[in-house]
């Protein structure tokens, strides 16, 4: 799965729901500026890159922001060769041999590919983050479990197909998710598009797990009940977006929901930063129409946004929730009498 084989030795020391929000003194400007004045630089040189990431700032959150800020903003997510490796790995997931063969060749590609054109995959991302964190001596790590976006097939997600990062910042794990950070890929025509979300820097783990199942169950880093991977595939569909206005999404739970005629159904989720009322969209699609509405019921409360609303129709229901035009989630509902 990854492009380098590591064998670990950790002794953990777990701070719960660990995010960027623990650093409010801390200004990313400069370290910002530095990744984007080197955006140019190549990877030949590992160690040098990351001296001059790192070497003017002072704490150690800020040398690995400016080495996050460089990877996302400086390494292309090659959409084609993720499908290529998923397919391959789907094909040979009952032939241990092949499937072995397949992953020991693809991590030649996977690494020539990087070093040659700066474009990459997952494991790509995850892989350089550790080692220029490593050699600005920040403790780092890769992460290998399932991720969900809303064009994936969960019939399919019976195999690990993501990897993203654990970094621990003053004594403390924090998450983060360089491929998703860095833009948008588009899977038909393969191009890539930078756009870097701040919200995948140091995630709060509550969001994180929505859409992130690790294969090791302390890379949750939640105190609380982990969720089970059946509820992760039941989950809403989160997107990129979420993470730059949410902390926590804890309601509809699931995707498709069964739901009555004029029952109150409430939508809530943690706020990061205040929204107004009005900036708050629900869209609703049906086969034969889509409306945008205002909800009347909203509630924000102790940075808690509470929505409810009722179908006062039966039939079957897409809806999506928007924050002005950041679209934020997407649930499905069936109305019956």
């Amino acid at each position: 799965m990854s492009i380098i084989k590591y064998s670990f030795l950790f002794i953990f020391v777990f701070q719960i729901h660990a995010q960027a929000s623990d650093f409010p003194t801390i200004s990313f400007e400069k370290a910002d500026k530095i990744a984007l004045e080197y955006k140019n630089e190549n990877l030949s040189n590992l160690p040098e890159l990351s001296y001059k990431l790192t070497s003017d700032l002072t704490t150690d959150v800020e040398r690995f922001r400016a080495i996050f800020k460089w990877v996302c903003s400086s390494v292309s997510n090659d959409y084609k060769l993720y499908s290529r490796n998923m397919r391959k790995r789907q094909r040979y997931k009952n032939d241990s041999l092949k499937l072995s063969d397949w992953n020991e060749k693809f991590q030649k590609i996977a690494f020539r590919k990087l070093l040659k054109d700066r474009k990459t995959i997952c494991t790509g991302y995850a892989y350089l983050i550790k080692e220029l964190a490593n050699l600005a001596n920040i403790e780092c790590e890769i992460v290998h479990g399932f991720a969900r976006t809303s064009t994936m097939n969960i019939e399919k997600l019976d195999t690990p197909n993501h990897s993203w990062n654990a970094v621990k910042l003053n004594g403390n794990w924090y998450l983060c998710d360089p491929t998703w950070a860095s833009g948008i890929p588009n899977p038909t025509s393969y191009l890539f598009e930078f756009q870097f979300n701040d919200g995948f820097f140091l995630s709060d783990p509550k969001i994180f797990s929505i859409n992130h199942f690790p294969a090791e169950e302390k890379w949750f880093l939640l105190e609380d009940e982990k969720p089970s991977f059946e509820m992760f595939l039941e989950a809403p569909i989160i997107y990129g977006k979420a993470y730059t206005h949410f902390s926590n999404h804890t309601k509809p739970k699931k995707l498709e929901n069964t739901v009555l005629k004029n029952e109150n159904i409430l939508f809530e989720l943690q706020l990061l930063n205040p929204v107004n009322k009005e900036d708050i969209i629900l869209l609703i699609d049906t086969n034969f129409s889509s409306k945008k509405i205002h909800p009347e019921k909203i509630s924000i409360k102790n940075q808690s946004l509470s929505i409810a609303y009722k179908f006062e129709t039966t039939g079957y229901y897409d809806v999506h929730l928007y924050v002005k035009d950041d679209l934020i989630s997407t649930y499905t509902f069936e109305v019956k009498k």
